[in-house]
């Protein structure tokens, strides 16, 4: 009998479907397109286009739905698509919304995430040296890395890949050491790393408590204190989701330089587009060098 050639046993890529096309985004390129291009017509005039020349370490972005939260998240792209630097990987870090998953967090077995304009490769170059685990249930459901997919392949014309990162359990700790964990990896693979802390603010507070709990949290984000941000979120029962990410960045970005800025683009609540007594809460940040 004939023996099988070698390519007969090439395992198929393992691929991450997109769960949340036509429910946080739309679910065709077109929509999409349609979508942002609005969000864009309506914020333009808004855009600090002049921190594009900064050089970017990363930056904090909501993770609601486009209609709610593109508005804030927006400012962030338009940023980083303007930059002349060229990103070789954007880490997302994204808080744990299942429960699901195991350790302080977990990296995405996938090889490649798909979205509606097509498949992103998973940097496993980078994800190999990273001491984190993988594991497919911690970002089966998630939403809040996954959303970020489809404004990175919008927003940038050049080819990048991605590490997805689900972090399970929020603290100091925790934040400091993944925050080791990429500056090691990125000296090793001496690429151009971009990090994305994937967040929403208060939810459903008043627009007067939302907005006041969440300047306790965003003065300690402009003051680089990620233990005063773990403090005022455990203080103030502010139920930003994604403490934790933002923790990492801000500990990410003091390995990178000596003197890293926060720059504050916008912030707004989800009553802006369909006011209602209770709210949720979104802000984007610039961080740099």
């Amino acid at each position: 009998m004939e023996q099988a050639s070698s390519s007969t046993y090439k395992m198929k890529p393992l691929i991450r479907e997109a769960q949340f096309a036509g429910s946080f985004y739309p679910d065709s390129i077109e929509k999409i397109e349609k979508l942002l291009g609005s969000i864009i017509n309506v914020e333009k005039d808004k855009i600090d286009t002049s921190l594009a020349s900064k050089s970017i370490i990363g930056g904090i972005v909501p993770h609601a739905g486009y209609m709610y939260s593109g508005y804030q998240a927006i400012h962030f792209f338009e940023l980083i698509k303007s930059s002349t630097t060229t990103f070789d990987t954007v880490v997302i870090i994204n808080p744990n919304h299942t429960g699901f998953g195991k350790g302080i967090a977990n990296l995405s077995s996938a090889q490649y995430w798909e979205t509606p304009f097509g498949k992103i490769e998973i940097d496993r170059e980078f994800s190999k040296t990273l001491s984190i685990t993988s594991n497919s249930s911690a970002h089966k459901n998630e939403h809040s890395g996954e959303v970020q997919l489809p404004m990175l392949q919008y927003f940038l014309a050049y080819p990048f890949k991605v590490v997805l990162l689900t972090m399970n359990i929020q603290t100091p700790e925790n934040a400091v050491f993944i925050a080791h964990e990429l500056f090691k990896a990125q000296k090793i693979s001496t690429k151009k790393i971009l990090v994305l802390a994937s967040s929403d603010f208060s939810h459903f507070e008043s627009i007067e408590q939302g907005f006041e709990k969440d300047q306790h949290l965003i003065d300690q984000i402009l003051r680089k204190d990620s233990k005063e941000v773990y403090q005022q979120v455990k203080k103030n029962n502010i139920s930003a989701c994604g403490y934790g990410p933002i923790m990492t960045l801000i500990e990410y970005s003091k390995l990178i330089t000596q003197n890293p800025h926060f720059k504050l683009l916008r912030r707004g609540n989800s009553g802006d587009i369909h006011p209602s007594e209770k709210v949720v809460n979104y802000a984007s940040f610039l961080c740099y060098e």
